[in-house]
């Protein structure tokens, strides 16, 4: 793709997509090569696991976001955690989660995702959760949702749209498989009959988004990064991501010294469900 200055509006939200795609899959593929074979597995200082996977992938894709579309910030995981920070954001920026579900893949899970969220006046409007291990993938651009399959060579085999579904009880509950906490599951005592599904990475965005759940509550800690691409596939497919104050989670430099600036706040998760109690 040609270069083009984002600060221009001279790139359509499709070609933004297109790209978000094309970097997510030839991440994926780097990603699942390290997946293969045997990997350390370092520590951070906040002692979430890292992988040479996760710095592979993010260094493929800021290299790509960063030549197609020079002047848009991209705020990475990796980058971050290294103290790297681009300073102003401005109305449009990138969020980037080379790896989510790190656990996920050092315990030989699938449930991991490279994730890649174009986020314009706080609200996410562009995203691509691409699940390798599983070939699925999932986009959202102009307000559509689309779930992609990924075949062998990852060359993409179909595409299909999706739209949440309406909820009826019993509500199936999608819930982190490594960070549920106390508020988290006090919330869920709340459905009595639900069914729940124990889900790793943006992947229970995307299970919503495609009809396969309704409910996604979060109270323990999480990243901005961890969520922007679910949850722009999420909104794209006619749900949307709430803080306890019924408000619509917000992404954006927030003033807060460090890694903290990206620290999202309690939020619940839903396709179509009336009534929703938000607060524990």
């Amino acid at each position: 793709m040609p270069t083009r200055n984002m600060t221009q509006a001279a790139v359509s939200d499709a070609e933004i997509a297109a790209t978000f795609e094309r970097l997510a899959l030839e991440a994926g593929r780097l990603v699942m090569d390290v997946f293969a074979a045997e990997f350390a597995v370092a520590s951070k200082p906040d002692q979430s696991p890292v992988t040479a996977a996760d710095h592979a992938s993010e260094r493929l894709i800021l290299e790509g976001l960063r030549a197609d579309f020079p002047g848009l910030a991209c705020i990475a995981e990796e980058e971050i955690a290294a103290g790297k920070s681009p300073g102003a954001l401005g109305e449009a920026f990138v969020l980037v989660d080379p790896l989510d579900g790190t656990r996920e893949f050092c315990n030989h899970r699938p449930d991991f995702t490279v994730n890649i969220a174009l986020i314009r006046s706080g609200a996410p409007v562009i995203g691509v959760v691409y699940a390798p291990a599983r070939g699925e993938m999932y986009a959202a651009y102009a307000g559509q949702a689309e779930q992609i399959e990924i075949g062998h060579g990852y060359v993409e085999t179909g595409r299909h749209p999706i739209t949440v579904r309406t909820g009826t009880a019993p509500l199936t509950i999608v819930a982190s498989r490594s960070h549920r906490t106390d508020d988290t599951d006090l919330y869920i005592r709340k459905f009595a009959t639900a069914e729940i599904v124990s889900v790793g990475s943006s992947l229970k965005f995307c299970m919503i988004a495609a009809g396969k759940a309704d409910l996604y509550p979060r109270f323990g800690r999480i990243m901005e990064w961890d969520t922007a691409a679910g949850d722009a596939v999420l909104r794209a497919a006619g749900g949307i991501t709430l803080t306890l104050d019924g408000t619509p989670l917000t992404y954006g430099k927030r003033g807060t010294p460090g890694i903290d600036d990206f620290v999202n706040p309690p939020f619940i998760a839903k396709g179509r469900i009336e009534d929703l109690p938000l607060k524990i």
